[in-house]
């Protein structure tokens, strides 16, 4: 049976061009990047390359990134390196919409000091920009606003929620692992201080991640040891990896990103013509090119799922990372969802390699599904 993967915000199959030019690395150009003899170096410059290289996709400076294990990792140190390092404040802002991971971290430091502002959302999933002016204040250390969702896509505007912090001479950090190499990201044009980014959601391996920190920001470190990155993350650097995240960022064309709205688009309005149901998230260019989330109220999502699974269809009811627990999804209830709609949910995200006979097959199982569980539900 052929498989469909449309899970692609979970991760993503590793693109040829990238394991080629990583092949290198595990082999003749095997250093450690700190060893000073030929072949550390030889590491030090495929390096710093890649550091180049993911610098310029941002606009950034090659000296403003450095490398880490995950976008979770990335996430943990903006959040917790600032706490530690500004004792003199303590309030940090996100959103209810945020990737678990800033949720979690933020809890874990509300037991240690911090005050957290949740911004709320609105049923397409943007933020109240008005809310968070007002909960601005002489305490607030970040703002930490996810940029592209990982559940529903939404694409919040950075350029003016940056312009607000700018403005309040406060810390502007995005969590742009969904939307990186999809949309435009600059750091100077949106006032961004901090950026996470990771490889494997762009056809890059797994197990590497990348933050941009403005230069003259100050945050403690959550490793400690040789003091590399800066001595902001302290393991000798998985090169093999970071050479695969850079020839991964610079695989991705702006007809890779057309391609796939236009079949994002295809799938969308063949599910919509199912009766009794409805897209979460925002619409068109204001969603992520590869997002679609539809619920399919009174089927359970877990249902649908499965029977696409046995098809052959990969799909996902929520975050790949949260998908082990039996609880709604806290994105999904923060733009108005109950728990019986929230878990009628699923979601199909695309890749550059999707086509559209995939589509289309995935829309006749889908139908001849829905109307099988909906038969069976004693739910009308």
């Amino acid at each position: 049976m052929k498989q469909i993967y449309l899970d692609n915000a979970a991760t993503t199959n590793v693109d040829e061009k990238v394991v080629k030019a990583m092949m290198p690395y595990f082999t003749e150009k095997f250093g450690n990047a700190s060893s000073q003899h030929i072949i550390g170096q030889e590491a030090k410059r495929g390096l710093e390359e890649s550091r180049r290289i993911i610098a310029k996709s941002i606009g950034a400076k090659h000296d403003e990134i450095i490398f880490t294990g995950s976008g979770t990792e990335s996430n943990n140190l903006v959040l917790k390196g600032l706490f530690f390092s500004n004792l003199g404040k303590n309030h940090i802002i996100t959103t209810k919409i945020e990737h678990d991971c800033i949720m979690n971290a933020c809890k874990w430091l509300e037991k240690r000091g911090a005050r957290i502002t949740y911004l709320d959302v609105d049923k397409n999933g943007f933020i109240d920009l008005e809310q968070l002016k007002k909960s601005i204040d002489n305490n607030t250390l970040v703002v930490s606003v996810i940029h592209g969702n990982n559940e529903i896509g939404t694409i919040q505007d950075l350029e003016v929620i940056g312009k607000i912090c700018k403005e309040n001479n406060v810390h502007f950090h995005t969590d742009a692992c969904q939307s990186y190499a999809k949309t435009k990201i600059n750091v100077n044009k949106q006032n961004l201080d901090f950026v996470t980014l990771n490889a494997h959601k762009i056809h890059g391996p797994k197990g590497v991640g990348a933050l941009y920190i403005r230069n003259g920001a100050k945050m403690a470190p959550l490793l400690h040891g040789g003091g590399h990155e800066k001595g902001l993350r302290s393991s000798t650097e998985n090169i093999p990896g970071i050479v695969g995240f850079a020839k991964a960022a610079k695989a991705t064309s702006v007809f890779d990103i057309m391609k796939m709205k236009k079949l994002r688009e295809r799938l969308i309005q063949g599910i919509l013509k199912i009766p009794n149901t409805h897209i979460n998230g925002a619409e068109k260019d204001k969603r992520l090119c590869n997002n679609i989330n539809i619920c399919f109220n009174n089927i359970e999502g877990e249902a649908i799922g499965g029977y696409l699974d046995s098809y052959g269809i990969s799909s996902s009811t929520g975050s790949a990372c949260s998908s082990n627990t039996l609880k709604s999804s806290h994105v999904l209830k923060a733009i108005g969802l109950t728990d019986l709609q929230a878990n009628t949910s699923i979601r199909l995200s695309l890749s550059k390699y999707t086509t559209e006979e995939e589509i289309d097959y995935v829309l006749e199982m889908l139908n001849k599904i829905v109307e099988k569980l909906r038969k069976m539900s004693p739910i009308k």
